[in-house]
């Protein structure tokens, strides 16, 4: 099994994972897919949607098996969520 290796710092790859969404993914996954994963190849723009961040992956591994992934929940600012918020704690 080939291991993949990480080509860019942490805060570019976030920052080129962000831009690809907005600029071309957005608009093509955001109706009808809320709460669902998009796993895009920062390197080539090529995404998938999936239920799961695992699902997404896969997905676009079998396509582009040397991708560079970067997940987001559409409609959301991130994949997961940490920590416990309630309603009715003030932030």
């Amino acid at each position: 099994m080939t291991i993949r290796q990480p080509r860019y710092s942490k805060e570019e790859f976030a920052q080129r994972g962000k831009a690809i969404y907005e600029a071309q993914v957005r608009s093509q996954v955001e109706e009808g897919n809320y709460g669902k994963i998009v796993a895009i190849d920062i390197d080539t723009g090529a995404f998938e949607v999936g239920d799961d961040s695992l699902t997404a992956a896969k997905q676009l591994l079998r396509r582009y098996p040397d991708a560079q992934i970067f997940g987001i929940r559409i409609g959301h600012l991130a994949v997961h969520r940490f920590g416990f918020h309630s309603p009715s704690m003030s932030v």
